[in-house]
């Protein structure tokens, strides 16, 4: 074995469950969890999401309860997306991360088009851990203004990635942003989208052109859905829709994310793991790897540190 190997075979050996193997994947898979939520409902001036109402998500969410949810699954580390639209806030999670490896990259929440993005982009690119940026259908709606096409250049320029977020809505202003800057790396966050459950056919249809983009990656971070009070854990309801999101887009464009901890409104941790796990056992370990932790460097670009230090 090489010593990448054998570093490899160490980290997963302390990392997975008793019996070497987590739901079947060859015990050298790491994963890189790209979708994640640190906030502390504590802080003075509290968070502006999730609101007090929710009873699963309103209370501190923070790298030691994110260590304990993963506990044993073999993740090495994690991309944070930033929700709040506070600036500041995005300092609060680079400030976390300075003394948490686990965090390998993070998405910030910045507003192209508002007259401080540029400095802003410039103050929080200036840590190598800001790999992106974290837009809505509201923030690519000035798409073809100047102000906001000057920043999405900057942001071009800064080699950073975009996620998406918005279901629907958000596919074609992301194909116009994906064939106007086809150097920028594109990240549709939350992928299945429920809107398809049952139905292939649209969802190919709906997905067709923009996958066809080659600077456009697809982020399953909403995989697990529920029925009569519970999680579905059955493989066989998932494959069709896993199967048409890895026939658009390719073996080198589909990536894991949790969406930890607004997952825990549908299932465990271990739950939204195991879906993905016992779907992609069956599709070989070349196409795990890509799918649990290579792919998403292409994509982010992320920083190899704490566990995930020797990966690449």
């Amino acid at each position: 074995m090489t010593r990448r190997e054998l570093l490899l075979a160490a980290a997963a050996a302390a990392l997975l469950p008793r019996g070497g193997r987590s739901a079947g994947l060859p015990h050298l898979v790491p994963v890189i969890d790209t979708h994640t939520h640190f906030y502390d409902t504590d802080r003075p001036g509290g968070v502006p999401w999730p609101p007090k109402s929710e009873a699963v998500l309103y209370s501190p969410h923070l790298p030691s309860d994110f260590r304990q949810a993963t506990d044993g699954l073999n993740v090495f580390g994690t991309v944070v997306v930033e929700a709040s639209p506070r600036v500041e806030d995005n300092q609060w999670i680079l400030d976390l991360a300075r003394d948490e490896p686990a965090i390998v990259g993070f998405v910030g929440n910045l507003q192209p088009g508002q007259v401080a993005f540029a400095a802003d982009l410039k103050r929080f690119t200036a840590n190598p851990l800001f790999r992106g940026l974290r837009f809505g259908l509201g923030a690519l709606k000035n798409l073809g203004e100047a102000a906001t096409d000057s920043d999405l250049t900057r942001v071009v320029d800064a080699g950073l990635a975009i996620d998406v977020i918005g279901r629907l809505p958000i596919i074609e202003p992301t194909l116009r942003l994906a064939r106007r800057w086809p150097s920028l790396r594109i990240v549709i966050d939350h992928l299945p989208f429920a809107d398809w459950d049952g139905s292939v056919p649209a969802m190919k249809s709906a997905l067709n052109e923009l996958a066809a983009q080659p600077n456009v990656y697809a982020k399953v971070s909403e995989i697990v859905r529920r029925a009569n009070g519970r999680p579905i854990t059955e493989p066989g309801f998932y494959r069709p829709g896993l199967d048409a999101l890895l026939e658009l887009f390719g073996p080198d464009r589909v990536l894991y994310g949790s969406n930890w901890p607004v997952s825990e409104r549908v299932a465990p941790y271990a739950t939204v793991h195991r879906v993905a796990t016992e779907y992609f056992a069956t599709r070989g370990v070349v196409l795990a790897e890509k799918f649990f932790w290579r792919n998403s460097f292409a994509a982010y670009r992320w920083i190899p540190r704490g566990a995930a230090a020797d990966l690449v």
